[in-house]
């Protein structure tokens, strides 16, 4: 009897050890600097990622936001990312001076969210006030090749401007440009963002801004029917008490092709079905809508998102 249960013990522990056991999924959300819109926004897709899908841990890394999260993404160091549109173009089409040495063909998007507007704010004792004003100034423009410097490059070559008629260009993320303008170290930023950005709400709460118009004429000369007219809302910005009209363009959260059809189905109907938890964690996600998630863009869809859409009778 002894051994018959010896036997026994032994036969269950075995098949104990043969059972599969499922490997926790990891999904690294690329964002950008923590005083820009990216970053809150992707800690708040972390947690409705992570909610919605029990079996999946989720991390949240800070970057210098769009060229660096695509170039990421097409090396599989992460799983879903914030990118602007036209970067995302860029980085098909491979366009080197952009900062991809070659076309970055596993990228593959989930859904389109929110318009980043181009926000070129100035103190207001520098007397800029449009953009012919920037010459001779220092301007910031953001991080090197990153979407907000080439939003810079773009704007500034429509309206008949280059690095070279600043007096000094700078190449900083936003709360740093922020922190120089506060010391009168610099007399403007270029900052890509959502409405409301952090960076800019610092800079106004102690300092006199000017929030500078980008007419409709400069945003027609830009070259890309991703840039668009649009108006910054009057009292965005602590003493900014007129809407601006400015350029905007459209955010992507995007991913690669090696990641699984249902992964990116799961972080897709997250996403898409939590957008009251995104817009409590920054007020450029009220933008985000369902019914506008399927706007074109030069990448394809990832399968799994396009399921999740199809479902909800936004793709055919």
């Amino acid at each position: 009897m002894k051994s018959a249960c010896t036997a026994l013990c032994i036969a269950a522990g075995l098949s104990f050890t043969t059972l599969p056991v499922r490997a926790a999924e990891f999904v690294n959300i690329l964002t950008g600097g923590t005083s820009g819109v990216y970053y809150p926004l992707g800690v708040a897709v972390g947690k409705v990622v992570g909610t919605a899908m029990p079996d999946v841990k989720t991390s949240v890394q800070a970057t210098k936001a769009s060229v660096e999260n695509l170039n990421l993404l097409q090396a599989g160091r992460g799983e879903i990312a914030f990118t602007l549109g036209d970067s995302l173009s860029m980085a098909w089409a491979g366009n080197e001076d952009a900062g991809f040495k070659r076309k970055l063909d596993k990228l593959r998007t989930i859904g389109a969210i929110y318009p980043n507007y181009i926000q070129i704010v100035a103190r207001a004792d520098s007397g800029i006030r449009t953009l012919a004003d920037l010459k001779g100034k220092r301007v910031s423009v953001g991080a090197p090749k990153s979407g907000t410097e080439l939003n810079a490059r773009a704007i500034l070559g429509a309206a008949g401007l280059g690095y070279g008629d600043m007096a000094k260009t700078e190449y900083l993320p936003f709360a740093e440009s922020v922190e120089l303008m506060k010391n009168r170290q610099l007399d403007a930023t270029l900052q890509s963002a959502g409405l409301g950005v952090a960076s800019i709400k610092d800079l106004a709460v102690g300092t006199s801004i000017v929030v500078v118009e980008v007419p409709p004429a400069v945003v027609a000369k830009m070259g890309d029917p991703v840039y668009v007219s649009a108006t910054i809302p009057g009292g965005t910005y602590p003493g900014q008490d007129a809407p601006v009209r400015t350029v905007a363009v459209v955010n992507y959260l995007v991913s690669h092709a090696d990641v699984p059809e249902a992964t990116a189905y799961g972080m897709a109907k997250a996403v898409f079905e939590n957008l009251g938890e995104l817009a409590a964690a920054h007020s450029a996600a009220r933008q985000i809508a369902l019914d506008k998630a399927t706007a074109p863009a030069s990448v394809p869809m990832h399968p799994g998102a396009e399921r999740y859409f199809r479902e909800k009778g936004l793709v055919k």
